[in-house]
């Protein structure tokens, strides 16, 4: 697993650490289809939840709640269209994908976790 990889795996820990904390229930990590992949799924209540989640090392190049391109945007949504087609049993459940944002201090460690919810929605 590459530094990159590594780096990523543990922003998606620590986010999902966060929404189990606030009483979310984990679906699927890491979930791959043809379209894409889907960080998290997750039950945020009765609604069903993708959330992408980007980690950032400080704030030099941009913060990371800014980084998701209207392609990759547009990339989510045909991911968790695939997702729902595939799995019949949340069908008829409300959706969105949201969006947890990790910056990074030059330790290392967490200093800022934002939670953008329903992020990325269709035009």
């Amino acid at each position: 697993m590459t530094r990159q990889r590594r780096l990523g795996a543990r922003g998606e820990t620590r986010a999902l650490a966060w929404l189990q904390e606030r009483g979310w229930q984990l679906l699927e990590r890491n979930w791959r289809g043809t379209s894409g992949e889907l960080d998290l799924i997750a039950l945020d209540g009765e609604v069903l939840v993708a959330v992408e989640v980007k980690l950032r090392r400080g704030d030099a190049f941009g913060a990371a709640e800014e980084t998701v391109s209207p392609a990759q945007a547009e990339r989510l949504l045909r991911t968790v269209s695939e997702y729902l087609f595939t799995h019949p049993e949340h069908c008829d459940r409300l959706w969105r994908v949201d969006l947890i944002a990790l910056t990074l201090d030059e330790r290392g460690r967490v200093a800022r976790l934002t939670h953008l919810p329903n992020a990325i929605v269709s035009c």
